[in-house]
């Protein structure tokens, strides 16, 4: 009787292990099928950067245009893009640059025309903070660094603009998720420089719709003693589970006030 109590409390708790072992709490491999983690997640269009991290040996390049309708001036367009290799210990190494499109010729002689060309090279990381990659929640970090003498001559920065971010994201079911970046920049490394630093803040919601198609949407500020304050929302479509193309539209309701159009492609390799 006592043999046969100790052989049923053993097989539960087997049971109970193997249950348990499965169990979203504990396993940090049930999730990689969710369409949060498996579908394609890039770092734009808005100003949301994800926690979605490559692999070693993937790499992916997002590719965008900007036309900025600002509330007065002369409305600019900015094309960008970025490459995103992955690399060992949960690391993921990225260049960024941009090119400012030639702006509309100003009237008046003396007047000259808006820089334009090449923007200066952005070189960062991202740091898995988070035990498990692709969990349910996780925490990565973002540092990049803007590098003068780079770009076009008349783009060219006086100091080194160098900023880093908290990447939070939270799954939410097994189809949507909420991502917030907490974030600070500066020009310059000298202690006088963060007296003039900018901070930053966003909250976005991503998700499937139906079928290939997907949306976006967030809020966010950045400033210092006044914030521009905004949104953004994006609709995006993957034939393919390593390519996909998006549209958005953004809106400034405070400081800085305009309008932003945006449209581009991620591909990701392998997928």
């Amino acid at each position: 009787m006592r043999k046969t109590i100790l052989l049923t409390g053993a097989l539960v708790a087997a049971a109970t292990g193997r249950t348990l072992a499965q169990s979203p709490a504990t396993d940090p491999t049930y999730n990689e099928d969710a369409p949060f983690v498996r579908n394609i997640r890039p770092d734009r269009p808005g100003q949301t950067v994800t926690t979605s991290m490559l692999r070693p040996g993937q790499f992916q390049v997002e590719l965008g245009t900007q036309r900025q309708l600002p509330a007065t001036g002369s409305a600019r367009t900015l094309s960008s893009g970025l490459l995103r290799v992955g690399f060992f210990n949960h690391m993921e190494l990225r260049l960024t640059q941009g090119y400012l499109h030639a702006g509309p010729p100003l009237l008046g002689a003396d007047v000259s025309r808006p820089a334009f060309g090449l923007a200066p090279l952005t070189v960062g990381a991202k740091w898995l903070a988070s035990t498990h990659q692709d969990a349910r929640s996780q925490v990565v970090f973002l540092t990049e660094l803007t590098l003068p003498k780079t770009g076009d001559q008349t783009m060219h920065l006086a100091k080194p603009l160098a900023s880093a971010r908290a990447l939070v994201s939270q799954q939410i079911g097994q189809r949507f998720g909420v991502e917030t970046n907490l974030g600070f920049s500066q020009s310059g490394f000298r202690a006088a420089d963060t007296k003039q630093g900018q901070f930053l803040y966003t909250l976005a919601l991503n998700g499937p719709l139906t079928g290939k198609f997907g949306f976006f949407t967030e809020a966010y500020g950045f400033g210092r003693q006044s914030f521009t304050h905004g949104g953004t929302l994006g609709l995006n479509w993957r034939p393919l589970p390593g390519l996909r193309l998006d549209v958005s539209a953004g809106r400034s309701v405070t400081g800085q006030r305009g309008t932003v159009l945006s449209g581009g492609l991620s591909v990701r390799l392998p997928h």
